[in-house]
């Protein structure tokens, strides 16, 4: 179970011994949910809720992953248990890789493997929509292409080839998006990706389905033993989660997915969004929506993989597991 807490004001503490959450409804009246601390896998706070140390306290003795993220869905923090759950030889390789040719390749196959999950689903969307399938077939074509380019490059170090492979991926991204807003219903198109803030609610919901995916890309990385500050391809600037920006590349489509799919079956309307003063941002609604068709797509719906049926926050974890075994050697 993770428990999202994003309405403002809530108080998540220790009533015993298990979480209470705590905040007051339409008529000020407080309102109090409990959960046992054995059943709760995350904690996600947003800013303008607030947790007690002994919640803390409660969560590091059961191994409770806590989150602070952003009104937009961007993890800005986390409390995570001291132990590095896995050998310091994988960190080590990790960082050699970074700096010769076994860094290129796994960036290659991450790369590959994210324009390949557009490319089929740009092929699944061809099966329902006949009338679009000139178009789609051209994109598809186009992102073969570029998929073939990321391929073919070759150097003694991603660094070498990093701005190439910047610029194939971000191509690949806008014919991949383009297509997207071509096939959606009309009143939910979107003019290309918007960050922060998000120009229209396809681009606000994606950014925040993303913000979540990044935090489990790193809860992954961090159980397995992987540095996630230090990446293959992405810079190595001040504070900046490398590695997970590397490594959520194949994930990517999990939110896409999820995405669409509340958009092309018209379950997102004005209810769900607030307007900025220079953009859209969910609010309490579209935040429940998403994170309940979100989780239910990551943990409830099985998909086969290594020869296994897993939920894809299970092949997440699992692919982090293999790609640290493979650093050091192992299979």
């Amino acid at each position: 179970m993770q428990l999202h807490i994003n309405t403002y004001g809530t108080y998540v503490h220790v009533k015993d011994d298990m979480f209470e959450i705590r905040n007051r409804d339409k008529n000020k009246e407080v309102q109090k949910k409990h959960f046992s601390a054995q059943k709760v896998t995350a904690l996600w706070l947003c800013t303008g809720t607030a947790l007690s140390t002994d919640a803390i306290k409660l969560a590091m003795t059961h191994n409770v992953d806590i989150v602070f993220l952003e009104q937009n869905g961007d993890p800005f923090g986390r409390v995570w248990h001291s132990k590095l759950g896995s050998t310091t030889k994988i960190r080590k390789a990790q960082l050699e890789a970074s700096l010769n040719a076994t860094g290129l390749q796994w960036i290659k196959n991450w790369l590959s493997h994210k324009v390949d999950n557009q490319i089929n689903f740009v092929k699944d969307l061809k099966k329902h929509r006949p009338q679009h399938g000139e178009y789609l077939t051209d994109k598809t074509a186009r992102l073969e292409a570029l998929n073939i380019s990321i391929l073919s490059q070759e150097a003694a170090t991603v660094s070498l080839v990093a701005d190439t492979l910047r610029g194939l991926e971000g191509t690949a991204g806008r014919l991949y998006f383009e297509t997207i807003n071509y096939v959606l219903p009309e009143g939910y198109k979107f003019s290309g990706r918007s960050a922060r803030p998000a120009q229209d609610p396809f681009n606000a919901f994606l950014n925040y389905a993303y913000g979540v995916l990044y935090s489990k890309i790193e809860k992954a990385l961090i159980i397995a033993g992987i540095d996630p500050y230090v990446g293959f391809m992405h810079r190595d600037d001040y504070n900046q989660l490398s590695m997970v920006f590397d490594f959520i590349e194949p994930y990517r489509i999990y939110a896409d997915e999820v995405v669409f799919r509340l958009f092309s079956g018209k379950k997102v309307n004005k209810s769900h969004i607030d307007e900025l003063a220079a953009g859209v941002s969910l609010n309490k609604e579209g935040k429940a929506l998403l994170i309940m068709a979100l989780n239910e797509f990551l943990d409830n719906q099985p998909i086969r993989h290594g020869g296994k049926n897993m939920s894809r926050s299970t092949i997440i974890q699992y692919d982090a597991h293999n790609f640290g075994n493979r650093l050091i050697g192992k299979k």
